[in-house]
């Protein structure tokens, strides 16, 4: 995977949310995210059905999943930064999960890896 690209009506500012509310600092032109030597890991690339409600309330044609250390904790941050959680956390073999939506009302997926 090479990169996640897509429209906003205000670009500036949703980037602005993401660095305020997620923690991810870009530039004009995006960011980059480097892979660990320590952790290997995986991306996941998925089509899905269009009438797959995975990404409501969300009505946009796609969701980005952005991993993180420590969910739990993040999800703190989260609270007091004002974001709400969409749903409740899930957590099972696969890692543990929980979703925001981004002020253009795109679904986030924050994902920690299970444990090796």
């Amino acid at each position: 995977l090479g990169g996640v690209f897509f429209k906003s009506k205000n670009p500036e500012e949703l980037r602005k949310w993401y660095s305020e509310k997620l923690g991810l600092h870009s530039e004009s032109w995006g960011a980059m995210f480097p892979f660990s030597e320590k952790e290997m890991g995986y991306q996941v690339w998925s089509p899905t059905k269009i009438d797959n409600n995975y990404f409501a309330p969300s009505e946009s044609s796609f969701m980005i999943n952005f991993r993180v250390d420590n969910l739990e904790e993040f999800m703190e941050q989260l609270a007091k930064n004002g974001v709400e959680l969409i749903g409740k956390p899930d957590f099972s073999d696969y890692g543990k999960f929980a979703w925001v939506l981004d002020p253009d009302g795109n679904k986030i997926e924050l994902w920690e890896a299970p444990k090796k």
